[in-house]
């Protein structure tokens, strides 16, 4: 486990404690609950702060690009929007002007990477208008959908749930959160994903089929929203594969790129 794992562990467990005393307090409990383990809160560094992001809810948005939906061989006129979600422990931090090493998962031999625009919410509420939907983010970070293919593709293939191909360790890297007051709302600008120094993955944010505003109405229309909840809004076309030895470059226009070495 490395330092900066450790220490966010660390300040967790001290956020994990505090919640929980609140929560007793509030209840009129006599006294805190005890549990027989520590289970740390997965939390992301917010830029410019001293603070971290606690993480409630990983949401992720399928097809959302127009050639992407199509490469996966759906047709996205005819397609509503929908989504999966992965543990809050897929959480890998990935600080910025540094080359992290990124485990290659087990059981899969056709490890794709999908470059992403996240959005972390700080409100939370049920059937949220369009309109209204930015007012709940927080800011944003740049996020990679890692995914098992292979197993994905044939549990799909056998009409059988494919969180095995989605939802594992590490499967989803992400940068640290900018807040609003330094980045505004992302709606536009380029997003790329390099490997070895090569563009696979290249478009403009603009083109996404449901924009995030879209995605969090959506979204609160089947879940009450919750601050804490963060949303993978979709990659472009030309997902494919990665292997050991292999480092991904991925960048958003107004954040920092991430960088990951496949190990």
């Amino acid at each position: 486990m490395d330092l900066t794992k450790r220490h966010l562990m660390a300040k967790a467990g001290i956020v994990g404690a505090s919640a929980l005393v609140a929560y007793t307090q509030a209840s009129g409990a006599e006294e805190v609950a005890k549990t027989p383990f520590n289970v740390p809160l997965t939390t992301i560094p917010i830029v410019g702060s001293r603070e971290v992001f606690p993480v409630r809810r990983i949401y992720c948005i399928g097809r959302n690009y127009e050639a992407h939906a199509r490469e996966m061989g759906s047709d996205p006129t005819r397609e509503p929007p929908f989504f999966f979600q992965k543990p809050t422990d897929a959480i890998q931090y990935v600080p910025p002007g540094q080359t992290i090493n990124h485990t290659y998962p087990t059981l899969t031999k056709n490890y794709h990477h999908e470059i992403e625009l996240v959005a972390v919410l700080s409100k939370g509420g049920r059937d949220i208008p369009v309109e209204k939907a930015l007012d709940y983010v927080y800011g944003y970070a740049v996020g990679l959908d890692m995914t098992r293919r292979d197993l994905q593709r044939g549990m799909g293939n056998q009409k059988k749930p494919w969180e095995i191909g989605k939802s594992f360790d590490h499967s989803a890297p992400i940068g640290p959160i900018h807040t609003l007051d330094k980045v505004g709302h992302i709606k536009d600008g380029a997003i790329w994903l390099k490997v070895n120094g090569v563009i696979k993955q290249e478009a403009n944010l603009s083109q996404m089929i449901w924009s995030v505003a879209e995605q969090i109405s959506q979204l609160s229309f089947a879940f009450e929203m919750m601050p804490g909840d963060i949303i993978y809004s979709g990659t472009p076309e030309n997902v494919g594969p990665v292997v050991a030895g292999d480092t991904m470059e991925g960048h958003i226009d107004g954040l920092p790129n991430i960088s990951l070495k496949v190990i």
